[in-house]
């Protein structure tokens, strides 16, 4: 055990000087190396996946929220190193876990990634580390998980190492906000952790928001993707009763947002995506029966959201009959995006993955476009998918397609060369409304 001082590792982090390892160098690890980075931190990133180690140390960025430049900057200063080696871990004054939190199969919280990050850090703890959870997960986490695996050597939390919770708000695709400026939210249950940990974010963000305690922090989370969750399928009904009386969702909520208070605009589509929405709700369903507790609201919005996928195949089944008297059976789809939202290159749980399967099921040979995807490298829950390519984008592969279904409204895609094209459109996303005439080829779903 070393001499700890908490003035020593608190003025590091004031100064830059602190060196931050960065656990999971993914969609929301790489960006945090960038803010840290470019405020002159040194920074380790660690992973497992040696593929993904070998690429940075190459110079090589393989997401688009990482880019390249940033990548060779950092390497050519000497401000990022990526390594899969855990003894590198003891080199680290803080070290921030940005690992997935996926569902089992069952719908239950998988914190097998948490878990065997723990593991690997324990062997390689030592006395004045600050350990950050990122990931998103139910309250309790940090203090009923992380802490009593990391208590199995001789070190205590909060009097030899340190440990916060401070929740990813990354939102890929998004200009306007990066890392570096979207305010953070801290907590922690001893105060030198919590005084550490909003030390250290202070100097790469804007804005640090203390809770009190490292639950609370994670309830943030929760929250503010649950309050996404159960309004976007608040919209989704309303787009399946509206479509039955004629009236276009898109139009209402348009008109809606014109009013300056009171209410807020969330669009339809078909289905969720992400590794954020579809799945954060579900851990404060099954962490809330720990307390016989109900979550009517949340379960509800999960099975709207959930049967979004079939709705839009039933509107593109029902639409190649009344156009050509064509079965789905033996029709040729297009699906175009196969990201889970505009402008990224993420098909984390989105629902073109399920689209795609299922139409595969019912027998219609189905691509995709997608500029951001050139190819489906891995789908655990999809496999069906695995190695298919985006298609060459030309009037004539266009017009080889029954249907196209537009599941991702990517800004770079000529939506009139599109409709120009084609022989007729499934819109999920509004993404043709600015296209003068051809309105007879569309349907909205």
């Amino acid at each position: 055990m070393t001499n700890f001082s908490f003035e020593s590792l608190n003025e590091a982090f004031l100064t830059h000087k602190a060196t931050v390892g960065v656990m999971g160098l993914g969609y929301v690890g790489l960006p945090l190396v960038k803010a840290l980075g470019d405020k002159g931190f040194t920074v380790i990133g660690f992973d497992v996946d040696q593929m993904r180690v070998a690429a940075l140390k190459e110079g090589t960025s393989y997401i688009k929220s990482f880019p390249q430049e940033t990548l060779q900057h950092l390497l050519n200063e000497r401000r990022f190193e990526a390594t899969h080696n855990p003894k590198d871990l003891a080199r680290m004054d803080a070290i921030l876990i940005c690992v997935p939190t996926p569902l089992t199969r069952n719908r239950e919280p998988d914190m097998s990634y948490v878990i065997a990050t723990a593991e690997t850090i324990l062997p390689h703890l030592r006395s004045g580390q600050l350990i950050v959870l990122e990931s998103t997960t139910y309250p309790g986490t940090t203090q009923e998980l992380v802490i009593p695996i990391l208590e199995r050597g001789d070190l205590k939390a909060g009097k030899d190492f340190f440990v916060a919770y401070s929740p990813e708000r990354e939102d890929p695709g998004n200009p306007q906000y990066a890392t570096s400026t979207i305010p953070k939210v801290v907590g922690a249950d001893d105060p030198i952790s919590r005084t550490l940990a909003i030390s250290l974010y202070k100097q790469i963000v804007p804005k640090v928001i203390e809770v009190s305690s490292a639950s609370t922090a994670e309830a943030v989370k929760l929250t503010e993707n649950i309050f996404r969750c159960i309004n976007i399928a608040m919209v989704n009904e309303l787009k399946v009763i509206y479509s039955e009386m004629g009236i276009d969702i898109w139009e209402v909520i348009d008109a809606a947002k014109t009013k300056p208070f009171g209410f807020m605009p969330f669009y339809p589509g078909p289905g969720l995506g992400g590794h954020c929405i579809p799945i954060d709700p579900f851990y404060l369903t099954w962490k809330a029966r720990e307390y016989g507790v109900s979550t009517r609201f949340i379960e509800l919005a999960g099975e709207i959201n959930t049967a979004m996928p079939d709705y839009v195949i039933n509107q593109l089944r029902e639409a190649l009959d009344m156009k050509f008297g064509k079965a789905l059976s033996g029709s040729r789809i297009l699906l175009v995006g196969m990201a889970y939202k505009k402008n990224v290159d993420d098909i984390r749980e989105s629902p073109s993955l399920a689209i795609f399967e299922a139409l595969h099921t019912k027998r219609a040979h189905v691509d995709y476009y997608d500029p951001f995807v050139p190819m489906v490298h891995k789908s655990r829950e999809h496999p069906v998918i695995n190695g298919k390519t985006s298609i060459s984008w030309t009037k004539e592969s266009l017009d080889s397609y029954d249907a196209v279904l537009i599941c991702t409204d990517h800004d770079n895609i000529d939506y009139e060369f599109l409709l120009t094209h084609s022989k007729l459109v499934i819109d999920t996303r509004n993404a043709t409304q600015r296209v003068e005439g051809l309105k007879e080829k569309v349907v909205k779903a």
